[in-house]
């Protein structure tokens, strides 16, 4: 449970278009009869030069209590590039207990290297704290990819698998598999996430140790506008399937 808002964040990416100056979108996340488990806020603030996307994740109901009234607070910050967003910088920020972890990336393009700065806080006092540097390199972090998919995947109706780069997605040594399911998954996406008009769909393949199997599944519904409509985290440890929905 503790690890179900960072896979959470992979659905959050994909809220808006990059006309508007300011985008925002709420989610809710339900299980089972159990019903609401967790919230997400997610706010893009952008100037045509430069841009910020704020996401912020909190448990609720059991999953609060189980999870020591688990919060992540996602900041991306960077700049455009054609149209397109670039990463500068990547925080995330984690608490549960007692505990508080702060992680920064920080992306020298020129350099094309990463840097991590990783502090970690027990009862408000510094346990850990680590400099490194990543052993890739990316212009995009988890919130930027997702919001750039609409350039990078030309034909959303064609299937492909895409191994994308993302900072922040350390399990998979920056690795992130998208997938455009082919007209037989398809049913198995409208059954689980709904059919409308002006939607894609899409599989993004997460290595989390949350999941049954080595590779978890995070099955997206998209409006043509960007937005990410529902989502479905499927087969979690002890959970099943877990559903996210727009509100």
């Amino acid at each position: 449970m503790k690890k179900l808002f960072f896979s959470l964040l992979l659905l959050l990416g994909v809220f808006g278009t990059l006309n508007a100056k300011t985008i925002t979108a709420d989610y809710k996340v339900d299980f089972g009869i159990i019903g609401e488990i967790g919230v997400a806020k997610a706010k893009l603030t952008q100037d045509g030069k430069n841009y910020v996307i704020d996401v912020e994740l909190e448990s609720t109901g059991i999953a609060k209590t189980l999870s020591g009234n688990r919060k992540e607070h996602h900041i991306s910050k960077g700049h455009f590039e054609n149209g397109v967003m670039v990463a500068d910088l990547y925080q995330i920020i984690k608490s549960h207990g007692r505990i508080t972890i702060n992680k920064v990336y920080r992306i020298n393009h020129k350099k094309k290297i990463v840097t991590k700065k990783y502090k970690e806080w027990k009862k408000d006092k510094l346990v850990s704290e680590e400099n490194s540097t990543m052993d890739y390199y990316s212009k995009n972090d988890l919130l930027t990819l997702y919001f750039n998919l609409n350039e990078i995947i030309k034909d959303k109706t064609k299937s492909k698998k895409y191994i994308l780069l993302a900072v922040g997605a350390e399990k998979q040594h920056g690795e992130v598999e998208i997938v455009i399911p082919n007209q037989n998954e398809l049913k198995e996406f409208k059954e689980m996430l709904g059919e409308n008009k002006d939607v894609w769909y899409a599989r993004a393949i997460i290595h989390q140790s949350i999941f049954s199997s080595d590779k978890g599944e995070l099955l997206l519904r998209i409006g043509n506008d960007g937005i990410t409509q529902n989502a479905v985290l499927k087969d979690l440890i002890f959970f099943g399937d877990i559903r996210a929905k727009r509100l």
